[in-house]
């Protein structure tokens, strides 16, 4: 048990690390805005392991992206570390951008919050392709697959490999949307996109699933001009 902790203390000191960093940016960005408009936008809880709010190299000069700057226009956007009481009860709107794995624990936290009124999109990658410099095993590297400890089959739902490798098209929410090597969904939940998108009701609460996290990457993706208004439109019917 020891060896073990030793072992996972990097990649919660890494967690901890980046945690803080997501506060204090987006605190800087929060104060060039009006109190007004601060209270008139919702809120949105952002877990990520993708440098959405930072480059990797964590530096203020490169923070920030277009994703980020198009929640950022319709969301009070507040970063969490993890899917614990503390965290969830900030907001009742979830973006789960390709999160890194969560503990036992914590995902019984997240599916008693979705069953209680929790609305919830998860981007499940089960063949990351984002491009990074960090090396394989840092933990600050975005993981290469959804990391699913059963809680997609828990909502009735399966998350199967890439068709089609490389990047493609496809639909989100009525708009077409570039991505790159999407998975298949399938399972009891309404399946839309060719497999691309599961929207699920559990409980008194909602979760929306995407079987691609690349398609945030719109700096990288050709033909994705409408990538972040399908997210945000997914993200708007979860509010209703």
């Amino acid at each position: 048990m020891k060896v073990a902790r030793r072992r996972a203390l990097p990649a919660m000191i890494a967690v901890l690390l980046v945690a803080a960093a997501l506060v204090l940016f987006l605190a800087m960005r929060a104060g060039q805005s009006s109190t007004a408009e601060r209270k008139q936008k919702p809120t949105l809880l952002l877990l990520t392991s993708l440098p959405l709010v930072f480059s990797e190299e964590f530096s203020l000069s490169a923070a920030g992206s277009p994703a980020l700057d198009a929640l950022a226009r319709r969301y009070r956007v507040t970063p969490i570390s993890a899917t614990d009481p503390a965290d969830l009860a900030k907001g009742r709107l979830l973006l789960m951008a390709h999160p890194l794995a969560q503990t036992a624990e914590n995902l019984v936290t997240l599916d008693e919050w979705v069953r209680r009124g929790g609305r919830v999109l998860l981007l499940a990658d089960p063949r990351l392709e984002w491009p990074s410099k960090r090396p394989l095993g840092d933990p600050l590297r975005p993981p290469s697959m959804f990391m699913d400890t059963g809680l997609l089959g828990h909502w009735g739902l399966r998350l199967n490999g890439p068709i089609e490798l490389g990047p493609t098209h496809g639909q989100l929410a009525g708009f077409d949307v570039a991505t790159i090597s999407p998975g298949q969904l399938s399972g009891s939940c309404a399946i839309g996109g060719g497999g691309l998108v599961a929207h699920c009701r559990i409980g008194k609460g909602r979760a929306t699933v995407i079987a691609d996290a690349d398609l945030l990457d719109v700096g990288e993706l050709d033909d994705a001009g409408h990538n972040l208004d399908a997210i945000l439109s997914e993200l708007s019917a979860l509010e209703h």
